[in-house]
């Protein structure tokens, strides 16, 4: 059906030579339901691709969209790119024709449903940037028929939906809830957990209305386990950004308590240990060398943006994110001392870094606190390297660093070693054993014990 059809009450009419599409609510409820509708999916990372392979797996005719030309060879090869998902799974799903991978952006308009799951960073000043997310809208705007559900996973602020994307497609003179159906489902995704995936993991959806949301709870019911409905797009919205800020916060106070624990000279993981037997009351955070991913760094700061906006001053959430944000500096710091007390100066020290991925079995390096401690150290006249078995390469501004295998710099030697992400891959005793100066921000050489092992 044409991009530029027309027609609040047309919602049954074809155009000559489109495709048959839903013609109601109902229609659409009932191709889901029979597994009838065809799916489309814009961006194929740690969020995208394990939803369009689910929907494949499920029997759906599904579309993924993505602007990388390469990564959609490698899917259609049946390479999940290190996004989470079985090879065996992209291959079957690609092999048997119910999933294509592609950067034709025109095939919008063959379908009945699309999941927009595109990055949503912050700018340098920690206002959200939407701009993926406004590009995405645009192309569906396009391409937008009458009875075609749309739906934003990717994270944003409270209003996004209502203020950015319902008026994008209205301007198509398609109205939503009328004549096309628009929700929000907050993307929750951890990559490299093989416990708790796309399939398992509770959906919350919120609609611009009831029908809206009605018809978006059938959608996701046909591939996980449990939906929750929720009254609008803005709850929907914030309940994303409660999890994640949640987390930061709390991440934050764990942190505050190892700067505290440093200063008095407590060992800050007995302390949590201990106060984590209490049975009722206490949920257990570590600290670390700062926070990294997709979302956990970024998240409350799209939640605090949108609270200036209201005219209210998000102290707590800013305060947390500020203690995260200083942590790598911090680790830095204990670098400098440990070599201090060796007699060494920063400049020139061979500063080796176990692991470069924001957190263990996954190759995702963004907002890796690992890369900025990274760069603090080589902008201190160090010479830096790295061991991750998940990342072959880094490239982040003057970092740029080819990864050396954990045996081989053992083998070489250098002046400190940090572990900065707790792989399983990682020989920890052969570590503790064949390194001069350790520090260890994540307690992985727990039960290890000798003056050259320090702790966060």
């Amino acid at each position: 059906m044409s991009a530029c059809y027309i027609g609040a009450s047309s919602l049954g009419a074809a155009v000559p030579g489109s495709r048959s599409m839903p013609t109601s609510s109902q229609d659409l409820i009932d191709r889901l339901r029979s597994r009838g509708a065809r799916l489309g999916v814009i961006g194929l990372g740690y969020v995208g691709l394990p939803l369009a392979v689910e929907f494949a797996n499920a029997g759906f005719s599904t579309v993924g969209f993505d602007l990388d030309e390469q990564k959609v060879r490698r899917i259609m090869s049946g390479d999940p790119c290190g996004l989470g998902v079985a090879p065996a799974e992209v291959e079957a799903a690609t092999a048997s024709g119910r999933l294509v991978a592609t950067t034709d952006f025109g095939r919008l308009k063959e379908l009945d449903s699309v999941n927009i799951c595109v990055p949503t960073p912050l700018r340098k000043t920690k206002a959200p940037d939407l701009s993926h997310v406004v590009s995405a809208v645009e192309q569906i705007a396009k391409h937008l028929n009458p009875g075609q559900l749309v739906i934003l996973e990717s994270t944003t602020y409270p209003g996004t939906v209502d203020e950015v994307v319902r008026p994008m497609l209205e301007a198509t003179g398609l109205q939503g809830g009328d004549d096309f159906f628009l929700a929000f489902s907050p993307e929750r995704v951890d990559p490299g957990n093989t416990e708790w995936t796309t399939g398992n993991i509770p959906k919350v959806v919120g609609g611009i209305d009831a029908t809206s949301t009605a018809v978006a709870q059938v959608l996701y019911e046909q591939v996980v386990g449990t939906v929750v409905p929720v009254s609008s797009t803005q709850a929907a919205e914030m309940v994303k950004l409660l999890e994640n800020t949640f987390r930061a916060v709390n991440i934050g106070l764990a942190n505050e308590f190892a700067l505290i624990c440093h200063r008095l000279d407590v060992d800050v993981w007995e302390v949590i240990e201990a106060a984590s037997t209490k049975p009722f009351g206490f949920m257990p955070f570590y600290p670390g060398p700062g926070l990294g991913g997709h979302c956990i760094p970024i998240d409350p700061f799209y939640l605090s943006w949108r609270a200036r906006q209201a005219g209210f001053e998000s102290r707590f959430i800013d305060l947390a994110g500020d203690i995260n944000a200083g942590m790598p500096r911090f680790v830095v710091e204990l670098i400098v001392a440990a070599l201090n007390v060796r007699g060494k100066p920063l400049r020139r020290a061979r500063i080796h870094l176990f692991g470069i991925s924001y957190k263990p079995g996954v190759s995702d390096v963004r907002e890796s606190p690992a890369i900025d401690i990274g760069q603090l150290l080589q902008q201190g006249g160090a010479v830096v390297s790295y061991s991750d078995p998940h990342v072959p390469t880094v490239s982040k501004g003057d970092l740029v660093l080819e990864e050396v295998p954990c045996e081989r710099a053992l083998k070489q030697g250098f002046d400190c070693g940090v572990i900065t992400t707790a792989h399983s891959e990682f020989d920890y005793e052969a570590i503790a054993n064949g390194a001069e100066c350790l520090i260890d921000t994540r307690n992985a050489l727990k039960g290890f014990q000798g003056d050259h092992i320090q702790r966060l």
